[in-house]
């Protein structure tokens, strides 16, 4: 089990970078003067510091982090109030997600997921039968998800908050919740969103393009349409690698969210199959070694990560695809965020301990 999780994990680390080092080279020369900057860059502060990390936390007993849950979730919310300081936060696009400590910069909701997943799985891991009462289950819940929902959405970061609710909705499930209760909160969220989107007119304009992306091919629809003339230009078999139109100007966010559509453009529809497929497998190993871990904090630990993993995954994929409104939420393992990398990395090697245990 454990060596099927890892040749798994690295062949999608491996496709990744094999796709960003194409995707990337024309953004890379225009920014930074260098074709390879992106890739580089994604092997110095992503990869090589994530499998480091990734082979160590698999050598130490998963368990130690129930003890710390708590810990670790109240650093990275101390962290996500500390992107507000002008001192430390700073901002890109419209939205202040990032820290520099140190000359260090990052982003502190990635390790937001993967604090939310371990202490969910340790808070319920604890409570059996219990989670189903009110006191016990959905009013603490409630509170710890709101204040997390609250700092994403001042940031703002609309994506990580989806990602949040789906891990933090997913564990409460798995954990064995009542399911009104779920339905009671998944209600409530449904609204919040709906009020959040709708106060902001670019994040309406994604619910307008996505409802009919021939609406303003210039303007708010460009990204989506610009995503689809990359698609079909792909074929079965692609353009051939490197030999994307897209990238040199046309798509947006090309090394990030439509990172996608590239690997479409280049390798076609058997490319498309073939990630897609990388992340069933993925999903299916997962979900095996959560079936064969007896432990519940181990088994909602692994099923927390599943849930991020392959909940972004494709929620990325329909985004580009238009099966669902753009969210600016990267394709993991896949799009460049050293931040990103390194802290997926760090809880596969937590899975590969649990994966060892089982």
């Amino acid at each position: 089990m454990t060596r099927s999780i890892l040749t798994i994990t690295l062949i999608l680390l491996i496709f990744g970078l094999v796709v960003l080092s194409s995707a990337g080279i024309v953004e890379g020369q225009k920014k930074f003067g260098s074709a390879y900057y992106y890739i580089n860059h994604q092997l110095l502060y992503g990869v090589l510091p994530g499998l480091l990390l990734m082979f160590l936390l698999a050598k130490i007993d998963y368990k130690i982090w129930k003890k710390m849950s708590l810990v670790i979730l109240l650093g990275a919310l101390f962290l996500m109030v500390l992107v507000f300081m002008p001192k430390f936060g700073y901002g890109l696009k419209g939205a202040t997600r990032w820290l520099s400590i140190g000359g260090i910069s990052f982003q502190p909701s990635e390790l937001l997921k993967l604090s939310l997943v371990i202490y969910l799985a340790a808070w319920f891991g604890n409570r059996d039968q219990r989670i189903r009462n009110w006191a016990y289950g959905m009013a603490p819940f409630f509170i710890v998800l709101s204040f997390v929902g609250l700092l994403l959405v001042f940031q703002p970061d609309i994506g990580t908050l989806i990602i949040a609710t789906l891990i933090s909705l997913a564990l409460y499930f798995f954990a064995g919740s009542d399911i009104k209760h779920i339905a009671i909160i998944g209600l409530v969220l449904l609204v919040v969103l709906s009020v959040v989107i709708l106060i902001e007119p670019y994040r309406f304009n994604r619910i307008k393009t996505f409802l009919d992306p021939s609406l303003d091919p210039r303007g708010i629809s460009y990204q989506l349409n610009q995503s689809f003339i990359a698609i079909g230009s792909g074929g079965m078999f692609g353009n051939g690698f490197g030999k994307s139109t897209q990238k040199f100007g046309f798509l947006p966010e090309v090394t990030n969210d439509s990172i996608f559509a590239i690997v479409v453009e280049e390798m076609g529809f058997v490319g498309a199959v073939f990630i897609i497929s990388l992340f069933i497998v993925f999903t299916l190993t997962m979900i095996r070694l959560a079936n064969n871990t007896s432990d519940k904090f181990g088994k909602l630990l692994v099923m927390g990560m599943v849930v991020w993993i392959t909940g972004q995954a494709f929620i990325n994929i329909a985004a580009v695809t238009g099966l669902a409104p753009l969210t600016g939420i990267p394709l993991p393992f896949i799009s460049y965020g050293g931040t990103a990398m390194f802290v997926m990395l760090a809880g596969m090697g937590i899975v590969l301990n649990v994966a060892k245990k089982a």
